[in-house]
C-alpha cells in the first residue's frame, strides 16, 4: 500500500508510510467509551482480546442501546437486543463489564450533561487507559464519522481530564467520588492520523467473534451481505503493516501523563 509520493528528475516511486512504535502495555485497567453497540466489535475489540489474555481488566460504557440502529424494528424492541448482543460480544473478547449510559441513540448532544455522565465513571473505574473512537468528521479509510461517535469520542478525550479536577463537577465529589488523576492515555480508534498500535496477532478470529455476536444488527443492514471475518482480517492485515506484523489496531494516542521527565528539564537545571 502508498501513501507517498517521492520524485527525482526521471523516476517517480511511492513510498510505504513510517512504521508506528507500539503502545506502551505497563497498565492494567482501561475503559473503553463508545457511542453504539457493536462501535468497538469494528477492530478495537481484537486489542482488547490481547489485553484480557495478558490479565488486564478492561470495561465496556456505551452512551446508547442503538436502539435506533435496526430500520424495520421498533427502538424498544431493538434497545434490548442490541444490548444483550453487546455484552454477547464483549465476553468474547473477556469482557465482563458493560454499562450503559441511556442517552437516546442518534441524538447524543456534546455537552456538559455526557461530559459530566463519562467523567462520572472515569471516578468509578479509575484506568489508566481510556479508549475511545475518532471524532473527527473522517474516520480511517476516508469514511464519513456518525455524529454521535464524534460528539461521545470528544466527550471522553474531555472527560478523561475532567475526571482529575475535583472543582470540575463537585456535584461528583458529593457522590463519594474522587478525583482521579491517573489516565495515562487516551486511545482512539479509526483514527485517520494513528500514532501507535497494538499487535493483535493470534487474536484476530476472537476479535470476529465479538463482531458476529452482532448478528441481528447486522441482518438488518440490508443490502450485500457484511462479512465480518473478511473485514477485520482485511482490517488488522493493513494496520499491521503499519507496525511490522502480521494483524495489528492501530490508533491516535493522547498521552496524558508523560512516561519521565518533560524534554524541557534538562534546560531547567542548566540555569
Amino acid at each position: 500500500m502508498s501513501y507517498g509520493l517521492r520524485s527525482s528528475a526521471t523516476t517517480q516511486t511511492f513510498e510505504d508510510p513510517p512504521r508506528l512504535p507500539r503502545l506502551r502495555e505497563d497498565w492494567q485497567h482501561a475503559l473503553c467509551v463508545v457511542a453504539h453497540p457493536d462501535d468497538l466489535e469494528y477492530g478495537v475489540a481484537l486489542a482488547v482480546a490481547r489485553w484480557t489474555s495478558e490479565k488486564k481488566q478492561v470495561s465496556y460504557l456505551l452512551a446508547t442501546r442503538g436502539e435506533a440502529g435496526i430500520d424495520g424494528m421498533d427502538p424498544a424492541e431493538a434497545g434490548p437486543l442490541r444490548e444483550k448482543e453487546e455484552r454477547t460480544g464483549a465476553r468474547a473478547v473477556g469482557v465482563d463489564v458493560v454499562e450503559f449510559l441511556n442517552h437516546r441513540d442518534g441524538v447524543v448532544e456534546y455537552g456538559l450533561a455526557l461530559r459530566r455522565d463519562i467523567t462520572r465513571a472515569i471516578r468509578r473505574h479509575r484506568p489508566e487507559v481510556v479508549v475511545s473512537g475518532a471524532f473527527t468528521d473522517r474516520m480511517a479509510g476516508g469514511t464519513t464519522n456518525q455524529a454521535d461517535h464524534r460528539a461521545v469520542g470528544l466527550a471522553t478525550l474531555d472527560a478523561a481530564r475532567d475526571a482529575g479536577n475535583r472543582w470540575i463537577f463537585p456535584e461528583l465529589d458529593e457522590e463519594g467520588l474522587q478525583p482521579w488523576t491517573g489516565v495515562r492515555y487516551v486511545c482512539l480508534g479509526h483514527s485517520l492520523t494513528p500514532t501507535h498500535g497494538v499487535d493483535v496477532t493470534g487474536f484476530v478470529e476472537r476479535g470476529i467473534a465479538s463482531l458476529q455476536a452482532h448478528h441481528a444488527y447486522m441482518d438488518g443492514l440490508g443490502g450485500v451481505a457484511f462479512d465480518p471475518a473478511a473485514y477485520l482480517t482485511w482490517a488488522a492485515t493493513a494496520s499491521g503493516a503499519r507496525l511490522g506484523v502480521a494483524a495489528a489496531v492501530l490508533f491516535d494516542v493522547h498521552q496524558l501523563i508523560p512516561d519521565g521527565p518533560p524534554p524541557f528539564s534538562s534546560c531547567i537545571k542548566a540555569f
